[in-house]
């Protein structure tokens, strides 16, 4: 009979240990993918200012002014994008 306890008992702690590693590594990867996205939304804003100024400096002939500050027109909607995030995830 303890030996049957005793097998009955390593494999509910065996069920256990892996239910939680499982867990850890969801949320690890959920870490990742968010950190990922934030990252991508910074890069998105910057390239989308940087390509909105090249055309209309090419449309209005005053090149780099245009793109000089769509860029960093893209790099704060960039930040702001991020921060944003960031708060969200905070609650």
């Amino acid at each position: 009979m303890p030996k049957d306890s005793l097998k009955t008992r390593l494999e509910i702690a065996k069920k256990k240990y892996l239910n939680k590693n499982s867990e850890k590594n969801a949320q690890s990867s959920s870490k990742l993918g968010l950190a990922f996205k934030m990252s991508t939304e910074l890069v998105a804003a910057v390239l989308v200012g940087t390509i909105i100024g090249f055309i209309l400096d090419n449309w209005f002939g005053t090149k780099p002014w245009l793109i000089l500050i769509f860029f960093f027109v893209g790099v704060a909607a960039g930040i702001y994008n991020v921060v944003k995030s960031a708060k969200n995830m905070q609650k």
